[in-house]
């Protein structure tokens, strides 16, 4: 899900991409729509994904990868 917001701003335009996947629980189908900006949107209007941002102070950030400060 992060990928829109990092090349994002690596390329330093914006970006937006839709996922589809399928509950695991239900089977029904899902779509999430997510931009650069960190912003997201499910198409399903039933549907309540769990989705989070991670909380990192980006002006401080200065780790190679994500993974090493989250």
């Amino acid at each position: 899900m992060a990928a829109p917001f990092v090349e994002g701003q690596l390329r330093n335009t914006k970006l937006a991409v839709e996922i589809q996947s399928r509950c695991a629980q239900s089977g029904r189908a899902l779509h999430l729509q997510i931009d650069s900006e960190l912003n997201w949107a499910v198409r399903e209007p039933d549907a309540q994904p769990l989705v989070f941002e991670p909380q990192i102070d980006w002006t401080r950030f200065r780790k190679p990868v994500i993974i090493h400060d989250y």
